[in-house]
Parts: structure tokens; sequence; C-alpha cells
């Protein structure tokens, strides 16, 4: 008989990714989408752990979107990556532009 080798006590248990993706249901599609990049990019065993918690508690409708992308937010790093402040936007008059435009013309013109 073949016996399967036995784990050793400090050994971590292998977490696998969960397959549960409802294409039809948009919302749950997305949590899952999040789900997915999220777990990827983690490395840590209890993190994937947490994940899969987060993920299996919203399939199974013991916690609502807004709780699990609250609970996810901590391990979702693209989120920091972006500033969504103001941006300050540079006008310019129509007649402003055109003469800009004309003395640019103009000095490109002469230069040959």
């Amino acid at each position: 008989m073949a016996q399967e080798p036995e784990r050793q006590a400090n050994e971590p248990a292998a977490v696998t990714k969960l397959m549960i993706d409802r294409p039809t249901d948009f919302q749950f599609h997305a949590a899952y989408l999040t789900y997915s990049n999220t777990y990827d990019k983690t490395t840590n065993l209890e993190t994937k752990k947490q994940l899969n918690q987060n993920i299996l508690a919203l399939q199974q409708n013991q916690i609502d979107y807004s709780t699990f992308y609250e609970s996810i937010s901590q391990y979702r790093t693209e989120g920091s990556q972006h500033n969504y402040g103001r941006t300050r936007l540079k006008t310019q008059r129509k007649r402003d532009w055109r003469r800009k435009t004309q003395r640019h013309e103009r000095i490109e013109r002469h230069k040959k």
C-alpha cells in the first residue's frame, strides 16, 4: 500500500486558490476577479487563507459585498498606487493658441 508522507509539525499546509467563479452573476464575478488578483499577488499563507474565507463567506451569503471589499482592502496593493486628488487643468484662449501656433510655424518655416 502506498502511504502518504506525514507532514512535519512545522510544515505549513498548502493553500489552493478557489475556483468558484460565477460569470453570470456580475457582482460576484467582479468580487471573484478582485479576489483572484489579490490572491495571485500575495505570498503569505495566512493572507491566502483569509482571502479564501472571505470569498467563501461571500458565496454563501454570510457577508455582503461591502463587507467583503472592506475586509479584502487591506491585502490589495493596487489601490494604494492611485492618487485620486484633483488635477489642475491648464487652459488657453483660442486666440493665444493661434498666435503660439503661428509663431511656431513661422520659426519652423525659416529654419530650413
